[in-house]
């Protein structure tokens, strides 16, 4: 019985070639989108869930007031495991700075270094191909590095008890080389070094301090433990007394953060960069959702449409002593069939196309063709899509009284009128949707690239201080003087785009002694605010014309508002940061020294006395002669390493790179939705001109022009367009005004969006239908009055 309704289908679907390739190329597209998006959200939803005791991994975080901060101390860990018994077992984890490796003519500043103590690999599953996982990290000089970072400094070579030179002062002893990491995981190392090397200089570590948050640190739960919600206030609760003993006067309050929810948790402070956001993933998804709905919207529509050219068949197969279930059946096939054929073409596109939304997603997403729990998703994905979009024309089809139908009364057989102009608003509602939520986008990350940050963000150019230049900071200094395309400098201790040191160790005259905020802190000399372009609105800057300078202290307005002062009358305070005592000198206009999202916070900024970063303003159109300048100074101060450097503006653009693929994303699938509509309503215009041949064909006869037939065919069309942006615009006003409220910063949505994106989908609606409008208008009507 299947085989034969199969048959039928398959010769329904060649005999009908214009409609066939429609709703093929619909549903294809709509399942191509879904299947891209599906895959995407899957990544963001498996991060870290491969490790074998993910589900027993806790990150503990740590909050002060307003501040969530992702640090923590070194001297937790082993106190949680010593004096809780559910703590099994923990690890420390410290990014290093920028470091120097080199092996034979080889030498690279690696970014992607971490110090971990010992039991990292025993709570971590990262894969190690080579070396022994129980020793790998015991010995001090010890290094563990990636399958990559193995074949870039050893080639074919076994890397095992091979020597890597670090900052040209030590020696390090590869004992373990680990499998590249996935892509899915939240923490991204190239190099792993043990903690016991940096607690030689490291004074947390050597007192194991308690009250100082450098650190990730993470837990391992007993495997019994049960995660239920009281189980999880008792050992946060458990875990800020233990804290409060050791560390009574810091108010902090401590949570345990699961692993594999880490990725897609609010950014903390300190937390690596790579973030993603929950947000998004359900926005994406409830996307792969619509342009599916409208995909089997177009089926729906285009199969209701053309059933007076199935009447008659239906008819004969009732006469015949078909049954409805039967009849249903056939048409339910006919559609999983076609839903099946769209899957293998959607595959196809897929396959094809992954590697450009790979690098539009910035993602390593893979379609692993033999994985059969996938191709199970991939058939159910297709059967539901075909059982949904056939369920309507199956049951209004198979319905039709075979007496009027043979009678040739298809007439009144046209389907219900107001079912099928419901799912063209419904199509056409989401569209327009997307289509608004394209331009706020666009709009919004405009917004964001264009906005002044606080301070002129163009051709900022900055070195960090590595190796010798941290003795030879005068002469360096000297030499950045001396040539007229490098005067123009400062040096700051950390870079102004998303700052991260930060203190609790601040205070003032009045503050309340119960408060325990947390304060971002930047090191600058007497230059800063003239290479910065920044604006001194009260006092004045560091100088070196007055020896004081280098033990006072400068703040933004929030801090002085803060403060409970203006910024005229903090001018003068006095103010206190880690124990010293200085002066309010000047207070700084706010300008942003971390991400649009969020507000910009107070600011202390005290004399630089150590380095860090200079920070040289390029003159215009001399920005290649600068950094050659750049590279002659550091070879002759800094020899040993190699000339590194970068722009402030790309690192501000970098912020936003999450932004900026969800952008590129969304408009990549509004457009393809957009499209899927467009391509049921030309299906379905095609029809209906189709159906209204004969009366068009009297009206021309009677004297009707072109244009009075064209606003005939489309006038109907035109009222469920304006019905559909009604309901969008409150819809999409909710939907962009929450996405918004993510940014502490942006845009308005005036009324001219809603304009131009409902204008747009109106049009689009016109040129979809215009053709066969114009073709059915000027057609000859003697052709289509012959048979009368």
């Amino acid at each position: 019985m299947f085989k034969t309704y199969f048959k039928l289908a398959y010769r329904n679907i060649i005999k009908d070639k214009a409609y066939s390739i429609i709703n093929i190329s619909g549903l294809t597209i709509g399942l191509a989108s879904s299947i891209l998006i599906l895959l995407w959200v899957q990544n963001e939803l498996s991060y870290d869930k491969f490790h074998k005791n993910a589900s027993q991994i806790y990150r503990v975080v740590s909050d002060f007031g307003d501040s969530k901060t992702a640090a923590n101390s070194a001297g937790m860990p082993a106190g949680l495991k010593a004096e809780l018994p559910v703590v099994k077992n923990t690890v420390r984890i410290k990014p290093a700075n920028t470091t120097l490796l080199e092996v034979g003519d080889k030498k690279i500043q690696e970014d992607r270094v971490f110090y971990a103590d010992a039991s990292f690999l025993d709570i971590f599953s990262y894969p190690l191909v080579k070396g022994n996982r129980a020793s790998a990290l015991k010995e001090m000089d010890a290094v563990l590095i990636t399958q990559e970072m193995a074949s870039k400094y050893f080639g074919n070579q076994d890397p095992i008890g091979k020597i890597i030179r670090k900052d040209n002062q030590e020696n390090l002893l590869v004992t373990g080389v680990l499998a590249n990491l996935p892509a899915n995981s939240d923490l991204q190392f190239d190099f792993i070094l043990p903690m016991t090397a940096l607690a030689r200089t490291n004074n947390d570590l050597k007192n194991n301090v308690w009250n100082n948050f450098n650190f990730w640190d993470y837990i391992q739960v007993d495997k019994n433990f049960e995660p239920s919600v009281n189980n999880f206030k008792n050992l946060e609760q458990q875990i800020n007394q233990g804290f409060h003993k050791h560390s009574p006067d810091t108010k902090a309050l401590f949570h345990l953060q699961a692993l594999t929810n880490i990725h897609l948790a609010p950014e903390r402070l300190g937390d690596m960069q790579g973030h993603g956001n929950a947000q998004y993933v359900d926005i994406f998804f409830i996307i792969a959702l619509l342009i599916l709905v409208v995909a089997c919207i177009n089926f729906m529509n285009l199969a209701t449409a053309r059933s007076a050219r199935r009447a008659k068949e239906i008819g004969l197969r009732k006469v015949a002593g078909a049954v409805r279930g039967q009849l249903v059946l056939q048409f339910l096939s006919e559609s999983i069939l076609i839903s099946l054929l769209s899957l293998v073409f959607a595959l196809f596109i897929v396959h094809l196309f992954l590697p450009v939304f790979n690098e539009l997603a910035n993602r390593k997403l893979t379609l692993d063709f033999t994985n059969v729990k996938l191709w199970l998703n991939l058939v159910g994905i297709a059967l539901l899509t075909g059982l949904i979009s056939g369920s309507y024309p199956a049951l209004y089809l198979s319905g039709f009284n075979p007496v009027k139908v043979l009678k040739g009364n298809v007439k009144s057989m046209g389907g219900n009128l107001l079912f099928r102009n419901a799912l063209v608003v419904v199509q056409f509602m989401v569209s327009i949707v997307l289509l608004i939520g394209t331009v706020v986008i666009y709009n919004q990350l405009k917004f964001i690239r264009d906005r002044n940050p606080g301070f002129e963000k163009a051709n900022l150019m900055y070195v960090p201080m590595t190796g010798d230049i941290w003795n030879k900071q005068q002469a360096f200094k000297n030499e950045l003087l001396q040539n007229p395309l490098t005067n123009d400098f400062t040096v700051i201790n950390d870079l102004p785009t998303n700052l991260g040191d930060w203190t609790l160790s601040v205070g003032w005259d009045g503050k309340d002694p119960r408060s325990q905020m947390s304060f971002p802190v930047l090191a600058v000399n007497e230059n800063f605010t003239h290479t910065f372009r920044m604006r001194v609105i009260a006092g004045r800057s560091f100088s070196r014309s007055f020896e004081t300078d280098s033990n006072n202290y400068m703040i933004n307005e929030k801090m002085a508002n803060t403060m409970g002062l203006s910024a005229s009358t903090a001018v003068g305070k006095t103010i206190t940061l880690w124990g010293n005592k200085g002066t309010i000198l000047g207070v700084i206009k706010d300008f942003n020294f971390k991400p649009v999202q969020q507000v910009i916070e107070p600011l202390v900024m005290h004399f630089n006395k150590t380095g860090g970063f200079v920070v040289v303003r390029t003159q215009p159109g001399k920005t290649n002669a600068t950094i050659k300048a750049l590279a002659t100074i550091s070879q002759e101060l800094n020899p040993a390493y190699p000339f590194k450097f970068d722009f402030l503006d790309q690192d501000l653009s970098n912020l936003y790179k999450g932004e900026q693929q969800m952008g590129n994303i969304f408009n990549l699938f509004a457009i393809l939705g957009i499209f899927i509509s467009c391509l049921g309503l030309y299906g379905l215009s095609a029809f209906m001109a189709e159906q209204r041949t004969k009366e068009i064909g009297v009206r021309k006869v009677l004297g009707a022009s072109v244009l009075n037939l064209v606003y005939l065919l489309s006038s109907g069309i035109t009222r469920l367009i304006l019905i559909a942006i009604v309901i969008a615009i409150p819809l999409s006003l909710y939907a962009v005004n929450t996405w918004l409220s993510g940014f502490a910063y942006h845009i308005s949505v005036g009324w001219l969006v809603f304009f131009v994106a409902s204008a747009t989908a109106l049009g689009i609606a016109w040129l979809t239908v215009s053709y066969e409008s114009i073709k059915a208008a000027i057609a000859n009507p003697i052709k289509s009055l012959r048979t009368e």
